[in-house]
């Protein structure tokens, strides 16, 4: 009958075994998984940026797209960039990253505090579960 023996779930008491057709079976199993993959959440990371010397009103503006970012669901990977000798600032750098933090503490998580990277400051906030 051109069918096959296939084990479905070996741990049970006694084993399950099914006749069928195996290669059937194989694309079936496939195509679940490739719906269940489809359906999977995928994170998506969104990127500011800030220098050592960030003005007032440019952190405001920054910070208000921030909030943007994780109310859409997003994470966000807030950093300060030091060109040239500027990498003497790197209090103030992360000064600037706590303080985006903290402002945005009641929207989004910090996931990674701020962390030296070569010529980066990098912080990671990840957005709050909505109930």
């Amino acid at each position: 009958m051109e069918l096959d023996l296939v084990e479905i779930s070996p741990n049970a008491k006694p084993p399950v075994c099914k006749i069928i057709d195996y290669k059937k079976f194989l694309y079936e199993q496939k195509k679940r998984e490739k719906v269940l993959k489809a359906k999977a959440a995928k994170v998506v990371i969104k990127e500011i940026r800030f220098g050592p010397q960030t003005d007032e009103h440019d952190y405001e503006f920054k910070k208000k797209n921030a909030l943007k970012f994780l109310q859409e669901g997003a994470k966000l990977k807030a950093f300060v960039f030091f060109k040239g000798r500027s990498i003497i600032f790197k209090e103030q750098g992360q000064i600037l990253l706590l303080r985006l933090a903290q402002d945005l503490e009641e929207h989004g998580k910090v996931e990674q505090l701020p962390k030296l990277e070569g010529k980066r400051m990098i912080m990671f906030i990840a957005p709050k579960k909505v109930k």
